[in-house]
């Protein structure tokens, strides 16, 4: 499993780095053809990961149920993310996984609540959902190195 929480946090350090020198307005900014920015695809992929892994094993969330509401599925853009929100959100994007690893690590994923996500794909354990939410990353991976074209 370590390979798989490895390539999650590489594949994040990568959005961070395509992302880098962006302004605030970049990362908000909206592409005529898309509903959503750079922004809340971040912090849409730090909620995905908490809600696939812990809350679907009965675990309390490690982000707020603020964060949940205006980034889980289902939800697009409300308004700009200031600055020092984004910073935050940045910061968990990195920290998460390594406390993901951890807590696998130390065995607090004793159950799973099957889950199937929105495309038919059924997951029962926490090894599923780590791997299915490296599918849901490179899919967001793809929509942000999309909007970078048009931004």
């Amino acid at each position: 499993m370590h390979l798989k929480f490895d390539d999650l946090l590489q594949t994040r350090k990568l959005l961070l780095k395509v992302t880098a020198n962006l302004s605030n307005e970049q990362l908000n900014k909206i592409p005529e053809g898309f509903n959503n920015n750079i922004a809340w695809n971040i912090a849409h992929l730090v909620v995905t990961q908490q809600l696939l892994c812990y809350k679907n094993s009965g675990l309390k969330c490690l982000v707020s149920e603020e964060m949940i509401e205006k980034y889980k599925k289902g939800t697009a853009p409300n308004g700009i993310i200031a600055a020092e929100e984004f910073d935050e959100i940045k910061e968990l994007l990195l920290k998460l996984p390594v406390r993901l690893e951890d807590d696998y690590e130390v065995g607090i994923f004793q159950k799973y609540n099957t889950y199937t996500t929105s495309i038919g794909v059924t997951l029962n354990s926490v090894d599923d959902a780590v791997q299915f939410n490296m599918y849901h990353e490179g899919i967001h991976l793809g929509v942000i190195l999309q909007l970078l074209k048009f931004i």
